[in-house]
């Protein structure tokens, strides 16, 4: 047998070998009652895996926020509204809200946001700051152990007219504590008051 035979019939066998396998996968996918296959969820129905590392905000990504506890001015246009300050089970206080571009350019500030603390987190909100005035204490967001704000990532620009939700995560003041300042580099700080 030639060099030339030998390769035709490997190939021919690789290509019985895979349609053989092909046949006995798709037999084993179905059954004859119909009751062994389970629909397939959407997407958005399906369980959030473990890589996910803070919580997400309380809030559908297709409807605005009905509550309104602060709203701030910032640079070129923008906007900062605070929609709430709540107590978290496990001694964590989460400021949910979002930012709007009402300028008529996109805004590219967004660096600025981070503040200056060292972080891992790239384009971030997690320059933003709580300060218990009663307490006499200011609180930075919360980080991860590899050094990632517990805060929405990825910001690196608002279009013009856009609305970004947000949510940046603090250590709880005390319970006694019932409002803090918030505040975000470029923008105006708020006085919020915290439910919980």
């Amino acid at each position: 047998m030639s060099i030339r035979h030998t390769v035709k019939v490997r190939g021919g066998a690789a290509v019985a070998v895979a349609a053989a396998l092909a046949l006995t996968l798709a037999g084993c996918g179905a059954s004859d009652d119909g009751k062994g296959k389970q629909p397939q969820q959407p997407a958005s129905q399906q369980p959030q895996g473990a890589a996910s590392r803070a919580p997400v905000p309380n809030q559908s990504q297709g409807s605005a926020p009905t509550q309104v506890i602060a709203t701030m001015d910032g640079a070129n246009g923008m906007v900062l509204t605070v929609n709430s300050a709540a107590r978290d089970a496990g001694g964590f206080l989460t400021v949910n809200g979002q930012l709007k571009n009402n300028g008529k350019e996109a805004f590219v500030g967004t660096a600025a946001w981070r503040g200056n603390e060292l972080t891992q987190s790239g384009e971030s909100v997690a320059g933003a700051t709580l300060v218990d005035k009663a307490g006499k204490k200011r609180y930075y967001v919360l980080r991860d152990t590899d050094g990632r704000c517990l805060c929405t990532t990825g910001i690196s620009s608002v279009a013009a007219g856009q609305t970004v939700p947000i949510f940046v995560q603090f250590p709880a003041p005390p319970a006694n504590t019932t409002e803090v300042e918030f505040s975000l580099p470029t923008f105006a700080t708020a006085v919020v008051k915290i439910s919980g």
